[in-house]
Parts: structure tokens; sequence; C-alpha cells
């Protein structure tokens, strides 16, 4: 499998010095954070954040978030999308990249026909940057709707749904311009009723064929089989720098297939939520998840392609992880039997860190397209 060549313009990485150190702005002035609930678009006291060229109705990057989402999805102001984001703007999603605000406010349009009584609900937003380096946010939804309408995988079935989605966006001077966003769009398929690997195989043939995954940028995603071990890291028991944690959790569960260091890592009772409406409790059934991903797919190796989180050690952390990576179907699992096919696996990670350990895990990764390149006819 070769990279695709599209140019994909990103925004540089975040330092250590732009992430928040407090959650003095936060979604929980806007009584969110885990309640996923419908907001109020005017909250009355929030704290004000230097926010040169945006909107002054504005009083910081959480309440232009959360506030725009108001407007796009809740009041159908679908044409408030050409105000905040720019005219090329760059949003990655399950079926590749799509570019620009014209593009966005027609899927918008889609989706509203296919479930017109579709809300989305603030369950978190974490952010870091500032003005000038743009601001990153990674804004965790609920979506619920009934689908009433065509959309891009059926006639109407009248069937209701109810999904997550993360969405990575990066904004200045008032405009999102670059956006990693992935839904849940395997558990939906499900909730349709309709069979997912019948969807993968009809998209597929429908001449939708990627790219289906960022150009990984910041490292190597393809695990080298060379003569060297794996690189181990200690997981530490107090955390004193978050990137260098992350680092370690992931190069030594994922990428050096250390799974005891996951009551390391985690707590015992952790729950995660995932794609496909995984969702559990406790460090076995965790363990059992990444088992069964690296078995479908011995030869993967995850990358952090970007990072960011906010808080400290007393209140705990937020973290926001986009990972990518390449592997090789070659095991038996639910993705079905081996098919010696290389594909993309990328997706968004958000944990709550409380006393050093992961408390909570939300996981989406893009496994439609996974089933896409699977069952897609070879070029």
């Amino acid at each position: 499998m070769k990279f695709n060549k599209i140019t994909d313009k990103r925004p540089e990485a975040l330092k250590d010095h732009h992430m928040p150190k407090s959650y003095d702005i936060s979604l929980k002035a806007y009584g969110g954070g885990g309640t996923a609930k419908s907001l109020n678009p005017k909250p009355k006291k929030l704290k004000h954040q230097s926010m040169m060229g945006f909107e002054a109705q504005y009083k910081n990057i959480i309440d232009y978030i959360v506030r725009i989402t108001y407007q796009i999805w809740e009041e159908k102001n679908i044409g408030y999308i050409y105000d905040t984001y720019s005219k090329d703007c760059r949003v990655w999603d399950e079926f590749g990249l799509q570019s620009g605000s014209e593009k966005i406010v027609a899927d918008t349009v889609h989706t509203n026909n296919a479930f017109p009584d579709i809300r989305l609900f603030a369950d978190e937003v974490i952010w870091a940057g500032d003005e000038n380096a743009s601001f990153h946010t990674s804004h965790r939804t609920i979506i619920t709707g009934t689908n009433t309408g065509f959309s891009k995988f059926s006639k109407p079935t009248g069937k209701k749904v109810r999904l997550f989605c993360i969405a990575n966006c990066v904004a200045k001077n008032n405009e999102i311009y670059y956006e990693n966003v992935v839904y849940d769009t395997a558990g939906l398929i499900k909730q349709l009723g309709l069979d997912l690997n019948q969807v993968a195989k009809q998209l597929v043939d429908e001449g939708i064929a990627g790219p289906y995954a960022p150009h990984f940028k910041n490292s190597k995603p393809k695990r080298n089989i060379t003569q060297l071990k794996p690189i181990s890291f200690d997981i530490p028991d107090k955390i004193k720098n978050v990137r260098e944690f992350v680092h370690a959790v992931y190069d030594t569960i994922w990428n050096r297939r250390n799974f005891s260091a996951i009551n390391k890592a985690y707590s015992s009772n952790v729950e995660f939520e995932g794609s496909t409406g995984r969702k559990f409790k406790g460090v076995l059934q965790l363990r059992k998840f990444i088992i069964s991903m690296l078995a479908s797919f011995p030869d993967l190796a995850l990358s952090i392609e970007d990072l960011y989180w906010m808080g400290n050690t007393k209140d705990g952390y937020l973290v926001s992880v986009r990972w990518g990576g390449v592997g090789t179907h070659k095991g038996n699992s639910s993705y079905g039997q081996p098919t010696n096919r290389e594909v993309y696996l990328w997706g968004i990670t958000q944990w709550e860190i409380k006393n050093n350990k992961i408390i909570k895990e939300w996981t989406g990764f893009n496994e439609l397209a996974i089933l896409m390149q699977i069952l897609g006819e070879k070029k």
C-alpha cells in the first residue's frame, strides 16, 4: 500500500506550554462535561479568554465550539458554516479528505435530511493552544435522531439511533481550518438494521475508494520487523509529564504487546466506550479488545499523530490522542477470514485520568473504512 499524495496542509503540533493547567475554561461552565445534555447557548458566567480575530460574542474557545455547534445543528443555521469554517478547510472523516466549506455544508444538509430530528448533545470538550498557535479542540458529542429520510446507506428505515462522535478541530480567526472527525458510522449502520458488510461492499462498488486515513506525518505507522527489539518504556507510578505517559502507554501496550502494563496504566474498573457500540468496564475487557485488534492485524503498530491535554496532578487530566497505523489483515476475527490485505486504521481517543490512572476511555476509529478496505476488490 502506498500513502496517498494528496496535499494535506496541517497545523503544527502544540508544545507542552500550550496546555491549560486548570479547568477554569471548561464544559462544566455550561453544566456539561460527561453529562451529555443539550446546552444553553448563552450561559451567564464564563471566564474570558483572549481570542483575537474571533467574534466578540464568544468569551472563550469552549464558548465558541459549543455555540457554533448549537447554531448549526440545533437552530438549523447550517449556513453559519460559511462563517466558522475557512473556504479551503480540510476535514478528514471515515471516507477520506473533504475539502472546502461548501462540501461541509452539503454533508450537513444531507445528514439533516436523513435525520430531520437530529440532536447533538455535548459530552466533553478538551482544548489547548491560543490565538497565535491556533486553538485545538476535541469535542465529544452524543448524536440522536430518527432515520426518516434517505441516507447515503439506504432508503428511510424509521429506526432511532444513538451514537457518539469525536471531532478534533483547529481554529484561528473565527474559522475552523482543519478537522479530524470520527463518527461511529459502523454502529449507526447496525442501528439502522442494515448488514454492515453488505453496506461496506456497496460503498466500495459505488466508487468510494479513500484515501482512508490522513497521511501519517509524525512517526512511522507501520511495524518494522527487524532484529531490534521493540522499545520498552516504563509506565510511571506518578505522571510527571503527560506526553511521556501517553507515548509510554501506546508503545508499551500496543506496540511491544506488553498487556500486563494495562493494569499499571488503567484503573481496575476503567470504563470504555468505543466504535460499533462497544461499551464495557474493567481491565479484563479492555485487554480482550486490544488483543482482538492485534490478532486481526498482527503487524499493526500505532503512532501518535496529535496529542494535547488539560489539567494538573491534583485535579486530574483530560487527554486527546489522535493515532494512526497500517496493518495487514492476517487473523480470523469479526472482520472475517484473513484476506492478507493491508489497511489504514486511524482514530481519536480521549482519556480521563485521576490519581495517575486512566479511569475512562472513549475511542472512535474508522471501523467501516477498515471493512471497506478488506472487502473491496483488489486493484
